[in-house]
C-alpha cells in the first residue's frame, strides 16, 4: 500500500527508529487500517477516536497484554499525528486516544551467588580455549557488566570497545549513543575472545562485528538468547531469564551496591527516569524480605 510505504519512509528517515520498532509500528498500523476498513471507513478522514478505541478493544478481547495495548495505542497516535501533519487528514483523532497503563511487575533477576555461579561455569567452559566458549564467556560477561540490550550487544563492532579505558560505545534506541564502562573480568574475557577466539571463527564476510557466529557472520539475537538460556539451565535455582534478565540483574546489583538512580539510567540508556525506577522496587522488595526473615518483630 502506497500510504504504508510513505509512512515507512517517515519512520526510517525522520524518526530514526530501529528496524524492530519500524516493523512493529507498520504492523500495528496495517492492522488498524484493516479494522477501520471493516468498520466502513473508506478514507482516512472517516476515522475517528471511536474507531481507534474499537480497534484497541478488539486487541484486548484477543488477550493481548496491557504493555502490548499501550504500544499499539502509541503506534496509532504516531500515525494519525503524521497523517494530520502532512495534510493526509483534516484532524488528528489519535490526539485524544489514551493508552492503558501497563501493569508493572518486578523483573526477574539473579542473586549475586547465582550470577557468580553462572560466570564461573562459563569461564570453566572457556578454559579449553575453543573459540565458541571464549565468545560465550565474553558475551555473558559483557551483558552483565554493562546491562546492554541484546540488540545493542549484537550490533557492536570491534572499534566500539576500548579495552584500555574499559568502555564500550553503544547505540541504543533511536540510534542514541552512550558510553558504558565495564570491569576487569569483562575486559579479560573480551581480550581472550579477540586474541584467541574470534580469529578462529571470522571469515571474509565477518566485517567489523565484535561477536560472530559459528559460520563467521555477525551473531544474531536468537543465538545470544539461546546460549544464555542454555548456560543458565545449569545454574541450580536460577530463573530462566535470558539476556534481558542479565540486564535486570546488572541494574538491580548496581542499585543494591549504592549506585544512584541517574547513573543507572545513563548506563541502561533509559530515556525516562521513571523506567529506571522500577528497579528501586526490586531492591526495596528484597530489603523487605530480608527484614521479615531477620527482625524478631517483623
Amino acid at each position: 500500500m502506497r500510504l504504508l510505504g510513505e509512512y515507512d519512509r517517515h519512520l526510517t528517515s525522520e524518526r530514526n527508529l530501529s528496524l524492530h520498532s519500524i516493523r512493529a509500528y507498520l504492523g500495528d498500523v496495517a492492522d488498524l487500517l484493516d479494522h477501520l476498513s471493516r468498520l466502513g471507513c473508506r478514507h482516512l478522514d472517516d476515522a475517528d477516536v471511536r474507531g481507534l478505541r474499537s480497534w484497541l478493544a478488539k486487541q484486548q478481547s484477543l488477550g493481548l497484554s496491557r504493555t502490548t495495548l499501550a504500544r499499539r495505542a502509541t503506534a496509532a497516535r504516531v500515525f494519525t499525528s503524521w497523517a494530520a501533519a502532512t495534510g493526509r487528514t483534516r484532524a488528528d483523532p489519535g490526539s485524544t486516544l489514551k493508552s492503558p497503563k501497563p501493569l508493572r511487575s518486578l523483573p526477574a533477576a539473579l542473586t549475586n551467588e547465582q550470577t557468580e555461579r553462572l560466570l564461573e561455569a562459563t569461564l570453566q567452559l572457556a578454559e579449553a580455549g575453543h573459540p565458541t566458549p571464549l565468545r560465550d564467556l565474553a558475551v555473558v560477561e559483557l551483558l552483565y557488566a554493562t546491562g546492554v540490550r541484546v540488540g545493542e550487544l549484537v550490533g557492536l563492532d570491534i572499534d566500539d570497545v576500548d579495552l584500555e579505558r574499559r568502555v564500550v560505545r553503544v547505540f541504543g534506541k533511536g540510534r542514541k549513543e552512550r558510553s558504558v564502562p565495564f570491569g576487569m573480568p569483562a575486559a579479560s574475557a573480551l581480550d581472550r575472545w579477540l586474541v584467541r577466539g574470534r580469529p578462529g571463527l571470522v571469515v571474509a564476510a565477518s566485517g567489523p562485528a565484535l561477536f560472530v557466529g559459528v559460520r563467521g557472520g555477525r551473531i544474531d539475537q536468537r543465538a545470544v538468547r539461546a546460549l544464555v538460556h542454555r548456560l543458565l539451565a545449569d545454574v541450580e535455582g536460577a530463573p530462566d531469564v535470558g539476556p534481558h534478565g542479565l540486564r535486570h540483574t546488572a541494574a538491580t546489583h548496581l542499585l543494591a551496591g549504592g549506585a544512584d538512580l541517574r547513573s543507572v539510567q545513563e548506563i541502561l540508556g533509559h530515556s525516562s527516569l521513571a523506567t529506571t525506577q522500577i528497579y528501586t522496587h526490586v531492591t526495596t522488595e528484597r530489603l523487605r524480605t530480608a527484614y521479615k526473615q531477620a527482625h524478631p518483630r517483623a
